[in-house]
């Protein structure tokens, strides 16, 4: 079941989703910080968001939303379909594993 997220009219809706690919990072978060608040004061009013520069990093980045930079399609179309190649390679040493695991057990 997916999850609803609620967003105030007043707010905005904000430019960038959870889970999105960014030329930052990958968007693990993102918060709202209204005008006129001291958060505002010191961070700047409107969406910031954490990102995981990749899926190997123990660090994380905040950013306003217009610090952000989205993906090209062509540039989003290469990194999944890298993911996916090593994904695949792995599957297919899992798979080699398997193999090996079944004859032995079949002859011993």
């Amino acid at each position: 079941m997916q999850s609803t997220i609620s967003i105030l009219q007043h707010w905005g809706y904000p430019r960038f989703a959870l889970d999105q690919r960014t030329k930052e990072g990958i968007i693990l978060g993102l918060q709202y910080y209204p005008n006129g608040t001291e958060l505002a004061k010191q961070f700047g009013g409107g969406w910031r968001y954490a990102l995981m520069p990749d899926k190997n990093s123990d660090e994380l980045f905040h950013f306003q939303e217009n610090q952000i930079q989205p993906l090209s399609p062509e540039e989003l179309f290469r990194q999944i379909t890298a993911e996916i190649d090593l994904y695949q390679q792995q599957i297919n040493i899992l798979n080699r594993q398997l193999t090996a695991l079944t004859k032995g057990a079949n002859n011993g």
